[in-house]
């Protein structure tokens, strides 16, 4: 018996937990697709953008690089972020390059949580599909079981269908939960890797602009790094 066979002989439990099922497939897959895709452009951009940046003359020129370079939005926030002058808040505490460190800190946790759209919903659909499954095959031979009981004769071609149509829950759950708990561990891997990359980006950043008289900075940029006065 197919899926179809299940949604249109089964009771709502058993509908339920088939369209439950497919979601969780459908989302996953979804998620899978777009993400492969994303990881793979976003580890081609940022080793170009890093090069792009660092071969650059002035931090201006490495700006007007990571335009072409940095597509995927990875290291320009941490560029913009690092050149902002906090206000007269608790953010301006303490000196420059503990402000830089706030600022760059803050530009990488924004980028991360991007690069780990889906990965939360990936971990549920591995961990909670197989049990779905699961309550569908037992619903489903407890169902089997309760029609056998009241027919009063129990053959053994009577039990195997019943109970071999309530097992394509389980195979089902399985089928919708390994993918994902694949998926969710390789783009585990490759985030860790751009993570990496970003983290040791923003580091040698922060080393650059803690020195504002470094002859890499424009004027502009230098005086932007300046500790701001505190108010008398």
């Amino acid at each position: 018996m197919n899926g179809l066979g299940i949604l249109a002989q089964g009771d709502a439990v058993s509908r339920l937990v088939a369209l439950a099922l497919l979601a969780m497939s459908v989302s996953s897959w979804v998620v899978i697709v777009i993400k492969s895709w994303t990881l793979v452009r976003a580890a081609r951009n940022l080793a170009r953008s890093t090069a792009a940046f660092w071969q650059s003359a002035s931090l201006d020129e490495a700006e007007n690089r990571l335009v072409a370079f940095d597509r995927q939005g990875l290291l320009m926030p941490l560029v913009l972020a690092a050149q902002l002058r906090p206000g007269v808040t608790l953010a301006s505490a303490g000196s420059a390059a503990q402000q830089l460190t706030r600022l760059l800190r803050d530009a990488l946790h924004a980028v991360l949580h991007k690069l780990q759209f889906g990965q939360v919903l990936l971990a549920t659909v591995g961990s909670t599909a197989p049990f779905v499954g699961l309550l569908g095959t037992v619903w489903g031979i407890y169902n089997a079981l309760t029609g056998m009981a009241s027919a009063g004769q129990v053959t053994i071609d009577k039990v195997s269908g019943p109970v071999g149509e309530a097992l394509i829950m389980t195979a089902a759950g399985l089928a919708v939960a390994i993918p994902a708990v694949l998926a969710y561990n390789i783009f585990g891997r490759l985030v860790g890797r751009l993570e990496a990359d970003l983290e040791g980006f923003a580091r040698d950043l922060r080393e650059l602009l803690a020195n504002p008289q470094s002859p890499l900075l424009s004027p502009l940029s230098a005086q932007s790094r300046q500790t701001p006065e505190s108010p008398s």
